[in-house]
């Protein structure tokens, strides 16, 4: 079957499809990829590969955690970790100490301490969640704002382990416990997690309403003089944009980054408020993101070099670093994409070992001539348990 008659069959273009084999576009929306699957005649495993099984229960050898992170999410009333929190301290939680470990929670993610932050989570959501039933009226709204960045928090480390339904769950309950704040930052960085945990189960038009629809919202509230609000502003912006390219909708992904920049200028430079790690590096390195998800892979090689992220949270840096082994990958640079990996994995060890894009990088690096001989790659597969 040509590329022309594949690609009409399906929708898309020729040109599309030609990015798809040569690895210069990523398949990552669930209905193209059923559609193909339907119109060659085989099954959706035959073309993303069947490992999530044995990828799961890596992870929870790995992170024990996240199950009780399960159980905190999907029943705070009956499991165990709520009755334990009960009977441990009848009153609410104090929302000082309770403000302090989600501080903690956060530090330990952007420094990739994947472990810590799992360790301490469960509490957390737990105790957020009874401080809001069981505090003071006056204090409600502070306790929803906390229960909503836990969540948050929940979320966002879910989505990097690859449990995207379970960060669907705790991006919605954040949301709600936001809007109950009226707080119009945190609601704005709830509306973030929600658009990265469409984008991650491939939803990628609910992905695209969303971000419209959010970014619109924060626009009207948006206050200048506001530090916390330019930056949660400017990261609605980003993943629009990446989910905009995603969709192919290339003037879309640049508008966003073009109103992403404006804002990191008016914000005056690099920043960290609720922990967006917002500012003129991140927008750069969405502009990378961006191409790679529109299939511009010299575009993005051209870009990295100009990129410094030694001033960014670790975790925004080594993401990064992940993004610039795909470009290299993309275009044929194993060697250089397998020296990145393993520099990222000296620097942030569990970030690289258990993130989804790191497995899926090594799997590709290991299907290529040079990543089938190269011992280093082999032996972080086996760190990884991908082989």
């Amino acid at each position: 079957m040509s590329q022309e008659v594949l690609a009409g069959l399906v929708g898309r273009t020729e040109d599309w499809l030609s990015k798809i084999e040569n690895g210069r576009a990523v398949l990552d929306r669930v209905s193209v990829i059923r559609a193909l699957a339907d119109v060659l005649g085989i099954s959706v495993f035959e073309i993303i590969g069947n490992e999530s099984d044995r990828f799961d229960r890596s992870q929870s050898r790995l992170y024990p955690d996240v199950n009780r992170i399960r159980s905190a999410l999907t029943d705070y009333t009956q499991l165990s970790p709520l009755l334990a929190a009960l009977e441990a301290a009848p009153g609410p939680p104090p929302l000082d100490v309770l403000s302090g470990d989600l501080v903690a929670v956060m530090t330990a993610y952007q420094r990739s301490e994947y472990g810590r932050m799992l360790q301490s989570l469960p509490a957390l959501l737990t105790q957020t969640q009874l401080a809001t039933r069981h505090c003071h009226p006056e204090q409600r709204r502070r306790a929803d704002r906390l229960t909503a960045l836990a969540a948050q928090s929940a979320a966002m480390i879910l989505t990097k382990l690859g449990e995207s339904d379970l960060a669907w769950i705790a991006a919605q309950r954040g949301l709600a416990a936001a809007e109950h704040s009226e707080d119009t930052a945190v609601i704005g960085s709830l509306l973030r997690s929600v658009i990265h945990a469409l984008q991650s189960q491939g939803r990628l038009d609910d992905a695209n309403a969303m971000a419209d629809r959010a970014i619109t919202y924060l626009s009207r509230k948006l206050d200048r003089d506001s530090p916390g609000l330019l930056s949660i502003y400017g990261t609605l912006l980003l993943p629009a944009a990446v989910a905009a390219a995603k969709a192919q909708d290339r003037t879309s992904a640049q508008g966003y980054l073009d109103r992403a920049e404006k804002t990191a200028r008016a914000l005056g430079g690099d920043a960290n408020h609720l922990w967006t790690a917002f500012g003129p590096t991140n927008v750069q390195i969405h502009r990378v993101t961006t191409a790679m998800a529109l299939g511009d892979v010299p575009v993005a090689l051209e870009l990295i070099p100009g990129i410094d992220t030694s001033g960014l949270p670790t975790e925004r840096a080594i993401r990064h670093a992940l993004e610039v082994v795909n470009a290299y990958w993309a275009r044929n640079k194993i060697d250089e994409a397998i020296g990145e990996l393993l520099a990222a994995e000296r620097r942030a060890p569990e970030q690289v070992r258990t993130h989804i894009m790191s497995r899926q990088l090594v799997m590709k690096l290991r299907a290529t001539t040079l990543g089938r001989r190269s011992r280093p790659l082999a032996d972080l597969a086996h760190r990884m348990n991908v082989i």
